[in-house]
């Protein structure tokens, strides 16, 4: 073949090349899936763009849905990819994503839940921010459907400060920015990925998240509201158990922040502060040197005694008012639960977040 042969087969692929691959997929989602794919079609980006959709054993009409909408998308200049099984069961979330990603060709992944909505302009911003931002994973605010569902996590979600995206990375809230709002380069989920495939009860967004920061990926989010996330109880993420979530948790606390800190307080004398203690190894129990809280109760008490250590003699840690405390902290106290009370004190101490003190709970 001569030279110029190779060069336009070349060209031709780059033409066909997606500049940004949406990621969707999809089981069971008949209820969602027009306003989903009604989202694709009205994005407002100039670039190219395809949609790769990995079909993971769905029962309903999601196939039909998918097929109708290929056409309004090509017709509309939106490469549609198709691909799936329909195996007696569905293989998970984490291998549905991890096939969407790899049929599709974008140099740019925009992650999709078929239950959600994007605005029309979110596949634009977000891509402006991957341009700057090579490294991260960038996310957006969002809209939660219906709006009262989740108060708490919606507002935490979106009032995140820039730096409280890397430090808050520890609590039960999960990563964050959130999955379905995460859009990135290729080249890098390349490089962190690909998503576990562990399936049902595998909190594989959680993991990808955490490798991710591990090798010193940025967090940003477009502070535009570019998404209705919807909550119901079909949800893949109610399938996954609080003490799976725990354990990953506190072993990443372990990993990435304890180490900087030769000794630290838990700020809560009560259930969450002694199960955080009693979840942590050995070596990292000992640089426990107090609980610390508001509850008069507790603090009289005196000490807390580890009855399932052991050590001889049983490890007596003090439990202290908090202005009695010294930091650093991991602080095991539900942000936005006590009419901004606790918030109060925190702020009394003008501690530095992330150097200081960190949130676990």
């Amino acid at each position: 073949m001569s030279g110029a042969g190779v060069g336009g087969a070349s060209e031709e692929r780059q033409a066909m090349q997606a500049h940004v691959s949406i990621i969707l997929p999809v089981h069971n989602a008949e209820p969602w899936l027009d306003e989903c794919l009604r989202s694709v079609l009205q994005q407002d980006f100039e670039g190219t763009m395809e949609l790769s959709v990995f079909n993971d054993a769905s029962k309903d009409k999601s196939g039909a849905i998918i097929e109708k909408w290929r056409v309004k998308l090509e017709d509309s200049g939106v490469h549609v990819i198709i691909g799936g099984h329909d195996s007696p069961s569905p293989r998970g979330v984490g291998y549905a994503k991890n096939q969407a990603v790899a049929q599709s060709s974008g140099s740019y992944l925009c992650f999709l839940d078929s239950d959600d909505v994007m605005m029309p302009q979110r596949v634009r911003l977000q891509h402006e921010a991957a341009v700057q931002h090579p490294s991260s994973i960038i996310g957006c605010r969002v809209r939660r459907d219906p709006p009262n569902s989740t108060e708490r996590y919606t507002r935490w979600i979106n009032q995140l400060t820039p730096e409280q995206l890397l430090t808050q990375v520890f609590t039960s809230n999960g990563p964050t920015v959130i999955m379905p709002t995460w859009f990135c380069s290729r080249a890098w989920f390349s490089h962190v990925g690909p998503f576990n495939e562990g399936g049902q009860g595998v909190p594989e967004d959680l993991l990808f998240f955490y490798e991710h920061l591990r090798k010193g990926g940025g967090v940003i989010r477009v502070d535009q509201s570019l998404l209705l996330y919807r909550h119901h109880p079909q949800a893949a993420t109610h399938c996954v158990l609080e003490t799976t979530i725990w354990t990953h948790r506190v072993r990443f606390l372990e990993e990435q922040a304890l180490p900087r800190w030769a000794a630290f307080t838990i700020w809560n004398a009560g259930k969450q502060g002694r199960r955080l203690y009693r979840s942590l190894t050995a070596g990292s129990q000992r640089k426990v040197v107090a609980f610390c809280d508001v509850d008069e109760n507790k603090i009289r008490k005196g000490f807390y005694c580890h009855e399932d250590s052991q050590e001889r003699p049983k490890p007596r840690i003090p439990i202290l008012h908090f202005r009695a405390a010294r930091p650093p902290f991991v602080i095991c106290v539900k942000l936005d639960l006590t009419g901004g009370a606790f918030e109060d004190n925190l702020r009394s101490l003008h501690l530095q977040e992330g150097q200081d003190f960190l949130h676990f709970s």
